[in-house]
Order: structure tokens, then sequence, then C-alpha cells
């Protein structure tokens, strides 16, 4: 959505996103917290690189208020996590 968005990619994303989706991906698999992992902005571990998290927050920030429209259910799953307490370090 960002992509599409943003840098006007018709299908998939532009290189920049599909490399920040792609270190996303990497650091959510490598997360200590696994499943008891609360979104990221209430973890007490933040994992990503500080240009990395800049990104995301860019990402999310056009996102996320989009999400409820075009993935409900998605919307619905990321505002549980929110709600999730973080974990101790």
């Amino acid at each position: 959505m960002h992509c599409r968005d943003r840098h006007g990619t018709r299908e998939g994303l532009c290189d920049a996103c599909a490399d920040l989706e792609a270190y996303a991906l990497r650091r959510l698999d490598a997360c200590r917290y696994a499943g008891a992992k609360p979104a990221c902005s209430k973890c007490p571990t933040h994992c990503y690189a500080p240009a990395r998290r800049q990104a995301i927050r860019e990402v999310m920030a056009y996102a996320g208020p989009r999400m409820v429209r075009q993935h409900p259910l998605m919307a619905l799953r990321h505002l549980a996590d929110q709600l999730r307490p973080a974990p101790r370090p």
C-alpha cells in the first residue's frame, strides 16, 4: 500500500521497499519474544537499526490508518498486539 501509493509501483514492491520488507521479516524471525511479541513500538528490545526503524515508522504512519479499510482483520490483529503487555527484558 505504501509502496504503491508513494513510489508508484503497480505490482509488487520497489527495490527499496522489498529490501525493507526482507529486513523486517529477518528481524521478526530472530525475535527473542516470538509468540509473546508485542507491537514493535512497545517492545523493550528494539532490534531494528535506527535508520530502518525510521523507515518502518514512515511506512506504518502511512499504511496504519488505511489498514482498517484495506485489511480490517490485519488491523484488528495489530491492535491486539498493541494491547499486549510488553515482556520484561
